[in-house]
């Protein structure tokens, strides 16, 4: 599957930006075929595995070294000065279905979250997501900033990684469900619709969440439902 350009070679990048500055990057028609991707996921259904390193509400799968290669010369042609890097570090990618009922969620998977990686002086943590689904109530990604200062932030995050949902969710108002609207804790600043072959970049920096909501309407079948492709790159900044 990975053994000829996957990715549109003339694609139209466009950005939203909020206060002046940008916030995240858009490509439509990403793909030259997306739905070879679909029919991969499909055919290796069996190998998705929840993964509990992460937040990610569903079963995931690594991609193979000829994907992340392709998906990095795309990243490098066409976004890479837009972020004002040089090269990528570290790279991993991996398709992704959302498929957690709200009961079923972890606390950290109630809030929106920044994408940890590790990062070191000098270099700049990016991620991208592409949409590989056509039911756009599915949703698409929302984008926050916080309202407590990030010490508190810090802190919310810390104990929804280990304190019980029910303990979690008394100490702090909150409750089992995806976080689409802001909330005491964060502002929503704004949000990218779905869209068949979409393809976002952005800060891994910049609080967010899938903007799920339509949660009954997910499920773990690659063909129906919110299938992604989430990539995750520690580049290497510009010298100044």
């Amino acid at each position: 599957m990975f053994d000829r350009s996957l990715f549109n070679p003339d694609p139209v990048v466009e950005t939203i930006s909020i206060g002046g500055r940008p916030l995240c990057h858009v490509i439509d028609n990403a793909l030259l075929e997306p739905e070879r991707w679909v029919d991969f996921a499909a055919t290796n259904r069996h190998a998705f595995r929840d993964s509990p390193q992460n937040a990610f509400p569903g079963p995931e799968l690594p991609l193979p070294d000829a994907a992340l290669m392709q998906l990095d010369g795309f990243f490098s042609r066409h976004l890479r000065q837009r972020f004002e890097v040089r090269r990528t570090l570290r790279l991993n990618a991996r398709l992704s279905i959302a498929s957690r009922r709200p009961e079923e969620l972890q606390p950290r998977q109630w809030l929106c979250h920044v994408d940890r990686l590790r990062s070191e002086r000098g270099q700049r943590a990016l991620a991208s997501v592409l949409y590989l689904f056509a039911d756009e109530t599915l949703g698409g990604t929302g984008f926050y900033r916080p309202r407590r200062p990030l010490d508190e932030i810090a802190q919310l995050m810390d104990e929804a990684a280990v304190l019980p949902a029910a303990e979690f969710g008394a100490r702090h108002g909150l409750h089992p469900a995806y976080m689409t609207a802001s909330n005491a804790w964060f502002e929503k600043i704004a949000v990218v619709p779905p869209r068949w072959n979409r393809l976002i970049f952005y800060s891994g920096t910049v609080f967010h969440s899938g903007d799920i909501t339509a949660p009954e309407r997910l499920c773990d079948d690659p063909r129906s439902g919110r299938l992604t492709l989430n990539g995750f790159f520690t580049c290497r900044r510009n010298l100044a």
